[in-house]
């Protein structure tokens, strides 16, 4: 036999590196291959139940007055450690899980009880500060001069930038 390949399919299974035969895979187990890689993409790719919140942050009683902000979320020396400030104001936000916590519960510690959108628990607040936009349900009512307290239900559109701390 000389050194040509006299079957065309045969030069196709050989390593162009080093020459070795390289193992034929038959066209069915290819697509049994890409039909399970499909399936498995699909399984996914599809959109995920979010997981459920143990507080409720949007309630029938406050759901009126929640609304999105952009703003950015940071942690801070003092009560509440999560603020957001609402970009373009001067307005700061007292982060808490939802109504009957924080310093509505004095039986419950702020750091125990804080309950984020899961987006959120991916971020080291500690190295970074979150921008974003911010779906929030006020707690009580806004008071000139005073940092208003509330929950922050969802989130999207998020972008994380190094904190100087």
């Amino acid at each position: 036999m000389s050194g040509k390949c006299v079957n065309q399919e045969l030069s196709e299974r050989v390593c162009g590196h080093c020459l070795h035969l390289l193992e034929v895979v038959k066209v069915p187990d290819m697509k049994r291959a890409f039909l399970l890689l499909s399936v498995a993409f699909v399984l996914t790719a599809s959109p995920q139940q979010p997981t459920k919140r143990k507080i409720a942050c949007k309630t029938p009683e406050n759901a009126e007055s929640c609304y999105w902000t952009h703003g950015r979320l940071s942690v801070y020396n003092g009560n509440p450690t999560f603020r957001l400030w609402k970009i373009g104001t001067r307005r700061l936000m007292g982060i808490y899980s939802g109504p009957g916590f924080g310093p509505f519960d004095p039986g419950l510690n702020e750091e125990d009880d804080l309950e984020l959108p899961a987006n959120l628990k991916s971020y080291d607040f500690t190295k970074v500060s979150v921008f974003g936009d911010f779906e929030v349900c006020p707690l009580v009512p806004e008071k000139e001069g005073r940092m208003q307290p509330a929950c922050i239900e969802s989130d999207k559109n998020l972008v994380s930038e190094k904190s100087d701390f």
